[in-house]
């Protein structure tokens, strides 16, 4: 239990400080939410990235049965990163609508 709640704070702070940084740099607010899913899929297939490429059918079949066999504690985990991405997008608005013109 304590393991769940530590990866579920390291993963929304991870993910909240990438964002916010991309949302700084490249001023596109929403944008790791739109990335987050491909990061997603990077950390739950289990076969190189080309294989999306020379293998399509193989490779989304597989991502999608083991998106079926997820575990209740990965699946919070990766939520709570996604979570992240969307609280810094709300706090990036918020900074830009108070007038901080470098976000």
């Amino acid at each position: 239990m304590i393991q769940l709640f530590i990866s579920v704070l390291l993963f929304f702070v991870l993910f909240f400080g990438i964002s916010f940084i991309l949302n700084m740099i490249l001023r596109q607010t929403w944008l790791m939410a739109f990335v987050f899913p491909l990061i997603v899929m990077l950390i739950i297939d289990t076969f190189p990235f080309s294989t999306y490429f020379t293998d399509p059918g193989y490779a989304f079949s597989t991502l999608g049965n083991e998106f079926i066999t997820l575990g209740i504690q990965d699946a919070i985990i990766l939520l709570s990163g996604f979570i992240g991405t969307i609280v810094a997008g709300m706090v990036i608005k918020f900074l830009r609508k108070n007038g901080y013109q470098m976000f």
